[in-house]
């Protein structure tokens, strides 16, 4: 018991230093990337206040005076509107302290131009994830460490990997599939150890993954997609400087998008026989099979609306903009931004719902051979291997 306490001390330490680090980053450099033109300001103080009309209705505005905090421009002041040349979505206006990012540009003649481009919200962010670091360590403990640790190593994957693989030509399927792979690994292995529910796991996700990715390139191809559903997409084509697959885009954010819940439905399933089977250690192989299944049914209903309602939200946006025009229910089904939704709920939901037979089938049979296999593939769980 010391020797775990000990190691949750030091990756604990680990992750503070990572967090100290990041957020030392943050305080030192916060200059934006050049490419976009922002650049950090801080409020320096109002000049002037009142109220303009763009002809939708009058708004309020400001004259601000701001100091540049980065980029070539740095510690010098100059006077900033918000709210008199573009529609203000937040009404309660800027103060002085506040950190905003800006756009500031020189014209023919020399003199600067600097304009409101968005807030600073890397405060209110910090402050949520270390609520969520905080918490998920207190209810966890161990296993939430750990689960930490591979989110950060997954997004390392995607942001290291995934992003300029694809960024760079490559088949963005093939990439997300190899990404994936390794994602699988990092999770499970990371979290549940050397494990005979961890192997169960890593072939039962990793089956379900190819079955929802040969399904969705079927439907993406079938239902004639561009995966040009999107402004993000056409930006992308606009400024990649590159020739990019939008389509094989499409495939590959179904791909990921369905491990985030492949990899959850398929452990939890696994578990559920594994607690079944050491319950009761005699149950045959077909009825331990029966009975988690009926858990697995569960789970089916559960997830598959969750998703439903995820991709709802993600579009809720879209959705009210359609109804606006009073398009009838197939023409909107017809839209390609929502036929994309379409298919990735449908399209998700199939893998999810084969996952779950499939998952519990192969920890039907694992559990069932455990003494013969689990020497040379490790214990059922490490809670288990800790118990023994």
């Amino acid at each position: 018991m010391p020797r775990i306490r000990l190691s949750h001390l030091v990756w604990a330490a680990v992750l503070i230093a990572a967090g100290v680090w990041l957020g030392y980053q943050l305080a030192v450099s916060p200059a934006v990337s050049n490419s976009s033109g922002l650049v950090w300001a801080r409020i320096d103080g109002v000049v002037e206040e009142g109220m303009t009309d763009f002809g939708a209705g009058p708004q309020p505005y400001q004259l601000l005076r701001v100091e540049i905090l980065s980029g070539d421009y740095a510690g010098s002041r100059f006077t900033m509107d918000y709210g008199l040349r573009q529609p203000r979505s937040e009404p309660s206006g800027l103060k002085e302290g506040d950190e905003v990012l800006v756009t500031a540009s020189a014209s023919p003649e020399g003199v600067v131009q600097v304009y409101f481009a968005d807030f600073v919200r890397t405060g209110p962010l910090a402050w949520l994830a270390g609520a969520f670091i905080l918490l998920i360590l207190v209810v966890s403990k161990g296993k939430g460490l750990r689960a930490l640790v591979g989110m950060a190593l997954s997004l390392v994957v995607i942001l290291k990997f995934i992003l300029p693989q694809i960024l760079a030509g490559r088949d963005p399927v093939l990439v997300s599939l190899a990404g994936s792979f390794v994602l699988l690994a990092v999770t499970f292995y990371l979290i549940h150890g050397w494990t005979l529910k961890s192997h169960t796991a890593v072939v039962a996700t990793l089956g379900a993954l190819l079955l929802t990715g040969a399904l969705a390139s079927l439907s993406v191809r079938s239902a004639r997609l561009t995966g040009l559903g999107s402004e993000e997409a056409m930006f992308l084509i606009q400024f990649a400087g590159r020739e990019v697959s939008v389509r094989g885009l499409l495939l590959g954010g179904i791909l990921v998008g369905g491990l985030g819940v492949l990899d959850d439905l398929t452990i939890n399933q696994i578990s559920a026989v594994f607690e079944l089977r050491r319950a009761n250690p005699t149950l045959p192989m077909g009825s331990l099979y029966r009975r988690a299944m009926v858990i697995g049914q569960d789970h089916i209903a559960s997830t598959v609306n969750t998703l439903l309602l995820a991709y709802v939200g993600a579009s809720l946006p879209l959705l009210l903009l359609f109804t606006l025009f009073h398009e009838p229910a197939l023409a909107v089904l017809n839209r390609e931004a929502i036929a994309e939704e379409v298919v990735r709920t449908l399209v998700g939901s199939i893998g999810l719902i084969a996952a779950v037979p499939l998952a519990t089938l192969l920890a039907s049979a694992v559990s069932e051979h455990r003494q013969r296999i689990a020497p040379w593939l490790g214990p059922e769980s490490a809670d288990a291997d800790m118990a023994g």
